[in-house]
């Protein structure tokens, strides 16, 4: 019969770092996350491929409008200013409509997360905010191809 302190020679012993009993344990859940956040990094990509393709589209359509509107002495940044405030008119309700359904749906993806309430607002304003500069940034360079458009030749198309 064995003595409990010493050791049976038929039974396998396998000692690990604690790291790696960790690592292993957070896998799934590293995982999970990491997916959500390439999917979450996708749909931005996608949203602002979308918002450059429909300001762009504007841009091209309202040529003239823009072309009379700096014959008649509107500056640049006037334009500039003009064509990213009707974006952020399509940015600013999705942004309050998508806090919204996260402030409904954050209790789902409380697992995913650690030290991070479903309704931190540091969180969500910092979403917002970075929702906001990608808008911007996606917004500006239609913008700024608006605000080069030459005013005779928006004229002579009239």
């Amino acid at each position: 019969m064995a003595l409990p302190h010493r050791l049976a020679p038929e039974v396998a012993v396998d000692f690990e770092p604690l790291a790696n009993v960790v690592d292993e344990a957070f896998a799934p859940s590293r995982f999970r996350s990491g997916l959500l956040a390439m999917f979450a990094g996708l749909a931005l990509l996608l949203a602002l491929a979308g918002l450059y393709g429909v300001m762009s589209y504007t841009v091209a359509q309202r040529r003239n409008e823009i072309g009379v509107r700096m014959a008649l002495g509107a500056q640049r940044t006037h334009v500039v200013q003009l064509i990213l405030g009707q974006g952020l008119w399509l940015v600013v309700p999705g942004i309050v409509l998508g806090a919204l359904v996260a402030l409904g749906a954050g209790k789902l993806f409380v697992s995913l997360v650690f030290g991070v309430k479903p309704s931190d607002p540091l969180t969500f304003l910092g979403i917002a905010a970075l929702l906001v500069n990608v808008a911007l940034l996606a917004m500006y360079i239609p913008a700024r191809r608006a605000a080069g458009v030459d005013p005779m030749l928006a004229l002579r198309s009239e």
